[in-house]
């Protein structure tokens, strides 16, 4: 009897089984189309993000995209299978595929049901290891997007009362930003993967700041695009990442990213904004989930997304979550937000700020906590991460609850982000304050836009510039620490902490850190 054509498991696609929902899954009709994500291999591996300048985006696929072999092999078997590709980018190195659900599911070795959970959005659903072709063993890296559940929340936070707030300006002022920079010449992309702006809103919003409006410009992936005025209530998230990163980078070209919350939208969207011309000088990332919620392979596709940029000389920043050293999980242990804990992040932790908006003078910054469903900042110690060697110093602790397990320590940085103290914005026709983490991954890409307008080059991957000298217990060059305050497990004190980083810029100082010394 002839065989069937030869498969092997990919590693790290593993779903488990989620009892609620397998229990209400029906199977997906087999002529059901759907698009999948095949991420493939480099050609060679990136250099340290230390080690040189950025490189040049033209440059960047002939040395460390996918090898034309690489591409071919995977684009004819596809096609020799019933698939029909979409789209195949070397820099990227994505192959993105389109076909029935049963075609797909059967090239990878899966069955997908459909499920409309009570408590959620509907989806596709499959559990167990995928499978791969076996010429595709050891070239393809991830396969994304069959399993369509809604990967990612935003990191925003409403308030039960205002005790203070704040316009993006004002803590432009109160953070220092440096003077004489508005980030013209450099662009900021925005991740988003829901919601959208209203042009209307955005106008209103910077005339009330006695600004013009910033070029802003949204770009659609995988089928998604710019659309306010949802049931999923994510305008609020794009219309703070977009009116912060633009009333303190005003010079700025916004250009926001617009994609499914699937893993395979998540990861689509950051390798589009980092392989773009012009280059990025941020990403600026507000969505996230425990580490532990992702398959393997979904968060490795996605470091690997932001490690292109890094190389490509763009700063990832991320919102490092708002519930806590738990981040929403339910096994009572302590978990950090990914990508915020990816260590090609600048993980953005968040503070309750009580300053004089006048005149800048601040009274207390301590860290965010505002108790049992009041929201505080994420922070802790990665389980999937090892410490950086930039971060050894830093007096990063074992992860609570396990011996002598010491990962990435998340956050890196911090900025205001309770919602009590929170800043001013427009969403949907209406004025009002929100604070979240969400609020100070763009309010540190802004920073960054306007470091790389100062300095004349984009610092890519910050945090080794950042954690330059850096000892425990120390206060860093170019911040101001936090020492009061906890998110649970962790509690904040002087030097780098898990829950603030290494505390909130001094912007003037931060541009005379990454200043290189004249000849």
């Amino acid at each position: 009897m002839p065989q069937g054509p030869r498969s092997v498991a990919l590693g790290g696609s593993a779903r488990e089984a989620v009892t609620a929902w397998a229990a209400a899954s029906t199977p997906l009709p087999p002529d059901t189309e759907i698009e999948v994500t095949v991420v493939l291999r480099r050609r060679a591996p990136l250099p340290a993000p230390a080690d040189g300048t950025p490189i040049p985006v033209g440059e960047f696929a002939q040395r460390h995209g996918a090898d034309a072999a690489d591409l071919e092999l995977v684009t004819s078997e596809a096609t020799r299978r019933g698939a029909q590709v979409v789209s195949a980018d070397p820099a990227t190195r994505q192959v993105r595929l389109r076909g029935g659900a049963d075609l797909l599911a059967g090239l990878f070795g899966t069955t997908l049901h459909q499920v409309s959970p009570t408590d959620g959005v509907a989806h596709r659903y499959r559990t167990g290891e995928l499978t791969i072709p076996a010429e595709w063993d050891g070239v393809v890296t991830a396969v994304l997007g069959l399993d369509d559940r809604p990967q990612a929340s935003p990191r925003i936070a409403h308030p039960h009362a205002v005790a203070q707030s704040y316009s993006p300006p004002q803590l432009g002022e109160i953070y220092r930003f440096p003077p004489n920079t508005d980030g013209t010449g450099q662009t900021i992309a925005i991740v988003e993967l829901g919601g959208g702006y209203a042009q209307a809103d955005l106008d209103t919003y910077f005339k009330g700041l006695g600004l013009g409006t910033p070029t802003i410009s949204a770009v659609g992936v995988d089928g998604a695009k710019n659309a306010p005025g949802g049931t999923d209530g994510a305008d609020g998230e794009v219309m703070l990442d977009i009116e912060v990163a633009g009333a303190l980078a005003p010079g700025a070209t916004l250009v926001v990213y617009f994609a499914p919350n699937t893993d395979a939208g998540f990861v689509d969207a950051v390798a589009k904004a980092a392989h773009a011309t012009p280059t990025p000088a941020a990403i600026s990332i507000s969505w996230g989930a425990s580490e532990d919620s992702w398959t393997a392979q979904a968060r490795g596709a996605l470091d690997d997304a932001m490690a292109d940029a890094a190389a490509l000389g763009v700063t990832v920043t991320a919102a490092a979550g708002d519930d806590g050293s738990t981040d929403q999980a339910q096994d009572g242990r302590a978990h950090v937000d990914f990508p915020a804990s990816s260590p090609h992040a600048l993980g953005c932790g968040g503070t309750r700020l009580v300053a004089d908006a006048t005149t800048g003078a601040v009274s207390s910054e301590t860290v965010w906590n505002n108790g049992a469903g009041g929201g505080a900042t994420g922070g802790g110690v990665s389980d999937t991460f090892a410490l950086p060697d930039w971060q050894n110093g830093a007096g990063v602790p074992a992860r609570s609850g396990a011996s002598g397990h010491t990962g990435r320590g998340v956050p890196d940085v911090a900025a205001v982000a309770d919602p009590q103290t929170g800043y001013q914005v427009r969403v949907d026709g209406s004025d009002t304050v929100i604070g979240g983490t969400s609020a100070v991954a763009p309010l540190w890409a802004a920073l960054v836009a306007r470091l790389a307008q100062a300095t004349g080059r984009p610092p890519g991957l910050l945090a080794p510039a950042l954690y330059t000298a850096v000892r425990a217990g120390a206060v860093s060059r170019g911040f101001r620490d936090i020492t009061t305050g906890t998110n649970g497990a962790y509690r904040a004190g002087p030097g780098w902490d898990a829950c603030t980083g290494l505390g909130v810029p001094i912007g003037t100082d931060l541009l005379t850190v990454l200043t290189p010394p004249q000849p």
